[in-house]
């Protein structure tokens, strides 16, 4: 049941509205202004009935005060003096309605219910709206890297521009993640976002899948159905593993993109489409055309815009920020209280060399959380692959340590040569030493600059 706050200094008319409304609301009756602001501050209030005449109070500045306190409350303005001056400014200072006395209390509920169905789709579209830029926001390009960091000042210049992207790298880098980012982030995020999985899905089902189709325009059409360039009118069109498709329809594409217009199959008429298009791909595009693989003017078409996603071994520093984004979600997921993880397991994680990329990373913590029995992550909740480390055979190279010499000098000449023995590799040098290659990257900047 909804609370309705009423303000009013008649103490005839107040009886009139608890009578008239308490069937169906909670109402809260009061003649005094200050009495009111803390019933505001105290109960769940939803909506208020705020009379404009209050004695020593102005009802204009009490409604103003109201709105900038709770901002979510509608108010319906009440006066026995009703204006259109009046009216207008009640409304300009954020009144939902204005009504006048004597109240016409049938008209006055339906204006209540109004109200409040009026306020819950506001909240709702406001919740809605902070999921969607929680879940798909570039806050969930999750990073602090130089290479990310990169990425998020790339889509933030351009998710408001209708213009082409194409987005590479490597399987599990987080291409789909960027494309949602762009779209949710940008000036279409009202507008739907389809996506479509080129490599998921035969030709002659991703033609009809991308174009739709009339009623009889093949064998088992049964029914008209849109297709998705046509869905994604107003909004944007993510084509995922775009290299993957056929000549044939890559041309049928083109054209949809030069004249903005989709014909769907066995229909004559052609539609206008409003659409962005976003694609990824883990091949070299480029290298694709030059085998005939790819046709050259729908490469250019698409590549106007260019995101390179960086392999997580070239951002490492990312790798603890991104296990506790993970471990947040899937305590979230299953309900644990997984909090942390301890300082050796995120050492592994970061000698880890990641062929899956972020997607591996996330399904290790995934893992972790849902075996780990304690609220921090363990050496022994990560799989063997990582928690078994890095098997190194030496080869019976030796380095000279003198009695009396100083452990840290044994250790720079230790670190020195491993990474010399590495040509320079400080991943596998940090794997071998049993250190985080963060720590690797101190110890040498420390020795360098003693030398």
């Amino acid at each position: 049941m909804h609370n309705i706050l009423v303000i009013d200094d008649e103490p005839a008319i107040l009886a009139a509205l608890q009578f008239a409304l308490e069937d169906e609301y909670k109402v809260y009756c009061t003649t005094s202004v200050p009495e009111g602001m803390e019933l505001l501050n105290c109960r769940n209030i939803s909506l208020v009935l705020l009379d404009q005449r209050l004695g020593e109070y102005d009802g204009l500045e009490v409604l103003q005060a109201i709105k900038q306190e709770y901002q979510g409350i509608p108010v319906i303005a009440m006066t026995a003096y009703g204006s259109i001056q009046s009216s207008v400014e009640a409304m300009q200072r954020g009144a939902y309605y204005y009504v006048t006395k004597p109240l016409d209390l049938p008209g006055l509920r339906v204006l209540i219910a109004k109200a409040l169905d009026y306020q819950n789709l506001a909240d709702r579209v406001a919740h809605l709206t902070k999921e969607l830029d929680e879940k798909y926001g570039t806050g969930r390009v999750v990073g602090k890297s130089k290479a990310i960091a990169n990425v998020f000042e790339l889509v933030d210049k351009i998710k408001d521009i209708d213009i082409n992207v194409l987005i590479t790298g490597e399987s599990g880098t987080g291409k789909e993640v960027v494309a949602k980012a762009i779209h949710y982030s940008g000036k279409r995020a009202s507008g739907p976002l389809e996506i479509i999985n080129c490599a998921a899905i035969p030709y002659n089902l991703l033609e009809s899948e991308l174009f739709g189709y009339e009623k009889g325009a093949f064998t088992g059409a049964n029914q008209k159905r849109k297709g998705k360039l046509e869905l994604a009118h107003g909004g944007t069109l993510f084509f995922d593993e775009i290299g993957e498709m056929e000549l044939a329809l890559q041309a049928k594409l083109l054209r949809v993109i030069q004249e903005k217009k989709v014909t769907p199959l066995g229909c004559e008429k052609s539609i206008p489409v409003d659409v962005r298009f976003i694609a990824a791909t883990n091949k070299n595009l480029s290298e694709e055309v030059k085998k005939g693989n790819f046709r050259e003017d729908l490469y250019f078409r698409l590549n106007v815009i260019s995101v390179q996603m960086p392999p997580l071994r070239e951002r490492r520093e990312d790798i603890p920020v991104l296990a506790r984004h993970f471990i947040q979600k899937y305590s979230r997921l299953f309900n644990k209280n997984v909090t942390g993880i301890s300082p050796n397991a995120v050492a592994l994680l970061e000698n880890y060399s990641y062929p899956g990329n972020v997607r591996e990373l996330e399904n290790v913590i995934e893992r972790a959380v849902a075996l780990a029995e304690k609220d921090v992550i363990q050496v022994h909740d990560l799989p063997k692959e990582i928690a078994g480390g890095f098997n190194f055979s030496s080869n019976k190279d030796w380095i000279p340590v003198y009695i009396g010499e100083s452990l840290a000098e044994a250790e720079r000449k230790l670190i020195l040569a491993t990474l010399d023995h590495f040509q320079g590799n400080r991943y596998q040098t940090a794997k071998v030493l049993g250190m985080s290659e963060r720590h690797l990257r101190t110890k040498i900047k420390q020795y360098l600059k003693n030398e």
